[in-house]
């Protein structure tokens, strides 16, 4: 690849790594692009934000294809990941610390495999308070993190697909297909509600966006090499 390519814009299959936020990513490669091809400046953006302890495909653009943006961000989304069941977190997930658990001993394979099903379709689901969202200026993990509480409205989404893939309780390993603005962190903890009981998300990868797979993804350091051996 040539500074043109990359200028008149590229789509990149980024396998994010744990704790990494999208933004450090498209940093990241932003700045070897430019290293490796004397540009200076390039535009460089991802199509779907990734939270750090989730991993899996980023969608990266450079260039001319950072318009194409929002068409990336808008298909469906598969996700694999996994529920710990009986306890719950203000955040849904483990950037905070369990506040509540909750009693799994009535819990079988018949009540987590039936209760997925109460899931597909449009539905209404509520983001998490830790979450990128704006309300008035701020977003709602920082409202979050200073102690504020604040109302969240509902918003609709679509599951398409929710398979359960593994039980070895308190660990649900789950298969999601989903559209845009869906948050997993939100569905673990309605699926805890679901069964009775309490769940949070413990670990989560993104595994498509549209036809895009992770399989055809470079890790960050894949990506460099690439450009540094041409």
């Amino acid at each position: 690849m040539t500074a043109e390519d990359f200028k008149n814009g590229q789509v990149l299959l980024i396998d994010k790594p744990l704790e990494w936020t999208s933004f450090q990513v498209v940093n990241k490669i932003r700045w070897h692009i430019r290293k490796q091809y004397n540009i200076k400046k390039i535009k460089v953006g991802h199509a779907g934000t990734l939270d750090p302890l989730a991993t899996g495909l980023l969608i990266l653009c450079t260039g001319k294809q950072t318009k194409s943006i929002e068409t990336y961000q808008g298909q469906i989304k598969e996700y694999t990941g996994t529920f710990t069941i009986g306890a719950t977190t203000p955040s849904y997930d483990l950037e905070t610390e369990i506040d509540k658990t909750f009693p799994i001993d009535h819990i079988t394979e018949d009540i987590l495999r039936n209760n997925t099903k109460k899931f597909i379709g449009k539905i209404q689901q509520k983001p998490p308070i830790f979450s990128a969202i704006k309300k008035e200026g701020k977003r709602l993990y920082e409202l979050a993190r200073a102690g504020e509480t604040t109302e969240i409205k509902s918003r609709e989404i679509e599951i398409v697909e929710f398979d359960i893939t593994n039980i070895n309780l308190p660990k649900v390993d789950f298969r999601v297909v989903c559209s845009k603005g869906t948050y997993i962190r939100s569905l673990a903890y309605d699926f805890g509600l679901a069964i009775n009981s309490g769940a949070h998300l413990s670990a989560l990868r993104r595994t498509k966006i549209g036809d895009f797979s992770v399989n055809k993804a470079l890790s960050i350091h894949e990506f460099i090499s690439s450009i540094e051996n041409q």
